[in-house]
């Protein structure tokens, strides 16, 4: 296998893991951040904490929580194995679960700044003209906080691409079927392989560039985004 087949196998697998993982986490984070940036929930505080958890513990304590929830003998992994034959364990879906985990509190978070800068007076006039909870959010709630939200997506999906740790706990180093980027550059370093661990980490850091300037410009235009909405609803 030449350098190119070696290099693209781990790229179009992260992409399609980090795609995956980023989709999911956009619906949750979305749904989440709506939530607890209106309080609507006792307890609003102590869910996001929960939720920004992953942000901070460690990939390997990570890993190891997806093992014991999704492995055979968890109570989740079982129950999938015994009900539907499915195991996650070694395989790239288990790695679109464990980057969905740790891609999900970028989305949060940022939804959720998205959500409570919001005038509530807008949302009111909506619900004065009777409009429902659900059409106040796609029509006024959501389209004023869609940058931040994108802003945030945009980051989970780099996040995503480039998660290890978790990812090689659950979903393990099979070539072809579970080597992510991170995990190809880390075995191409082992193996002495400088080629190709410099061609995996141009890849991964001109991609991660990429997106972290498109989102940066997300976010520095959003107030102006902001303005011009206002003065169309005004009209």
């Amino acid at each position: 296998m030449n350098l190119t087949e070696t290099a693209l196998l781990p790229l179009i697998l992260t992409l399609k893991v980090a795609s995956l993982a980023t989709l999911f986490a956009f619906l949750a984070g979305v749904c989440f951040a709506h939530i607890i940036s209106g309080r609507k929930i006792r307890g609003s505080d102590m869910l996001d904490a929960a939720l920004t958890l992953p942000l901070v513990l460690p990939p390997t304590v990570l890993g190891y929580y997806l093992l014991v929830v999704f492995g055979r003998n968890g109570w989740l992994g079982r129950w999938l194995y015994e009900i539907f034959g499915v195991s996650l364990i070694f395989t790239w879906q288990g790695a679109v679960v464990a980057s969905f985990i740790v891609s999900l509190p970028l989305v949060l978070k940022s939804a959720r700044a998205a959500f409570e800068s919001v005038d509530p007076t807008l949302e009111n006039v909506a619900r004065t003209l009777g409009h429902s909870e659900f059409s106040i959010f796609l029509t006024v709630s959501l389209p004023l906080a869609w940058r931040g939200v994108m802003a945030g997506t945009m980051l989970a999906f780099a996040r995503a691409m480039g998660e290890f740790g978790a990812t090689l706990m659950i979903a393990g180093n099979l070539p072809g079927k579970t080597q992510t980027l991170s995990v190809a550059v880390y075995q191409a370093v082992q193996a002495g392989d400088d080629t190709l661990a410099n061609t995996l980490v141009i890849i991964i850091s001109c991609v991660s560039l990429l997106i972290l300037y498109t989102s940066g410009k997300l976010l520095n235009n959003r107030q102006a985004w902001i303005r011009n909405f206002m003065e169309k609803e005004t009209k």
